[in-house]
């Protein structure tokens, strides 16, 4: 009888082949006082009474992993809406904090739910709810005139959307920090209002940024040596201060002024500008803005500066011309972003990409790319001198049992531990698997793993009394 220790019976619980009555038995066990494992509370497509399970679990923390889980449905984990425990409220208000597909957004729980959570007695629930990356726009711009300031507040979220009579109630809102704030989101339109916040030191950096400068507010900023890099990116800055601030001894000025939508290639490129390779911040607020303007995405792709082709290659939208393009590009962030936001990246960058991130990034897009190839991997890469393009062969659906077993061996761990997940790998090596501790994981997750074993495991006599509420209690 198979007696799985703890990392193969997180594995089982991520196994997609564990059949509904076990998955069952998972959720109900406590873990010794933990709860169920993690992997069978964030599995995707839960059935209907697993979910049930999960919503009545005595376990807070249990209730308050699936409100977090990024594979669950918003309407599954808005049912936990009305749960007794304000933890798990908060939870579900603010929902996952990440999920397993980078480029994956989350969908909003129901607008009639986020209103209940807003109106929530605990402060800690509406203050989650309020923070959530994932509400709707729509129900954002219906917090207009909501009477918490907090509420009005998170509506700025949406404020290019809001009808002009909304916006005008949050620029005379009568909380002060509701009205700077919607004095922020209007000022790139308003000189008045930007002369205003530059007086405000909270907002001065973001007034400078984005503003409707008048031209003495720019000259007293600039004799002053003041915020000089937020000054050379504002739109509104007038050419002849553009051209002094492009002179600046100052390498971050100097760099935000090379980033100007106006500037020519000849100018751009006459900056003397510096970048990183892992500069913090390769996001351009122009190329964000017109991700799917084919203009834009032409400028910045074409562009001598590797910032704009680092932005333009977060657009999923670029035309095959300027794929091909990014995709010679010698600047390895670039390739990055390619293969993170483009379906169609061509394979000798993904492949390129994977060898030179390795890791949880590389697991993912060898699984998730569409483009990521599979075929012939295992003849390209089986005795391959590094390990991360080793593990590449167990991909192939040609790979035989042999090879499997082999890599299974192999001196790279995660190589070993592909090899102990594939369904292909021998069932004497795979059960042999079960007791690594580095393996077990995988082999618990592997589909070939007999579902016979897993049941006797399971409904065997009762477990002795030193057994009881541990791992062993559901495993022996």
């Amino acid at each position: 009888m198979v007696a799985f220790n703890s990392s193969a019976l997180d594995g089982v619980a991520a196994n997609p082949a564990l059949p509904t009555p076990l998955l069952l038995r998972l959720i109900g066990f406590d873990g010794g006082g933990n709860g169920p494992p993690f992997q069978a509370l964030h599995r995707p497509g839960l059935p209907e009474p697993a979910v049930a399970a999960i919503l009545t679990h005595p376990f807070v923390a249990t209730r308050v992993e699936f409100a977090t889980s990024g594979q669950a449905e918003p309407e599954q984990r808005a049912r936990l809406a009305d749960d007794l425990s304000p933890e798990v409220r908060a939870a579900v208000a603010h929902g996952p904090e990440w999920t397993h597909d980078p480029r994956k957004k989350v969908s909003p729980l129901p607008e009639a739910v986020c209103g209940r959570l807003l109106e929530d007695p605990e402060p800690s629930v509406r203050r989650s709810l309020l923070n959530s990356p994932h509400l709707a726009p729509s129900f954002l711009a219906c917090l207009v005139r909501h009477p918490d300031p907090a509420a009005r507040r998170a509506a700025l979220r949406v404020w290019d959307e809001l009808p002009a009579d909304g916006r005008t109630a949050l620029l005379d809102d009568p909380d002060p920090e509701v009205r700077r704030s919607a004095a922020v989101c209007a000022c790139p339109h308003d000189a008045r209002l930007t002369t205003a916040l530059l007086r405000d030191p909270a907002v001065v950096r973001e007034a400078l940024r984005h503003g409707l400068l008048d031209r003495k507010d720019a000259e007293q900023f600039l004799a002053e040596g003041m915020h000089l890099a937020e000054l050379a990116g504002d739109p509104s800055l007038p050419t002849d201060l553009v051209d002094l601030l492009a002179d600046n001894q100052d390498a971050q000025v100097r760099l935000a002024v090379s980033l100007r939508p106006e500037l020519t290639e000849d100018r751009r490129t006459a900056i003397a500008f510096t970048v990183a390779a892992q500069h913090a911040r390769d996001d351009v607020d122009w190329v964000a803005a017109g991700i799917a303007d084919q203009g834009v995405l032409r400028r910045a792709a074409t562009s001598a500066h590797p910032l704009l082709r680092r932005a333009a290659a977060r657009s999923p939208h670029l035309p095959a011309d300027l794929l091909r393009l990014l995709a010679q590009d010698t600047d390895v962030v670039v390739h990055t972003h390619l293969a993170i936001h483009h379906p169609d990246t061509p394979e000798e960058v993904l492949m390129s990409v994977y060898a030179r991130l390795g890791g949880t990034f590389s697991a993912w897009m060898a699984t998730g790319h569409p483009r990521f190839p599979r075929e012939g991997l295992a003849a390209r890469y089986a005795d391959h001198e590094e390990g991360i393009y080793r593990q590449l062969a167990v991909r192939d659906p040609s790979a035989d049992p042999a090879l499997i077993e082999r890599l299974s061996h192999d001196s790279n761990l995660w190589t070993r531990q592909a090899a102990a997940r594939d369904p292909r790998l021998p069932l004497p090596r795979l059960l042999a698997s079960l007791d690594l501790p580095e393996l077990a994981y995988s082999a618990g997750a592997n589909q070939a793993l007999p579902q016979e074993k897993w049941r006797r495991s399971w409904t065997g006599p009762e477990c002795p009394s030193e057994h009881r509420r541990t791992i062993r209690c559901v495993a022996c």
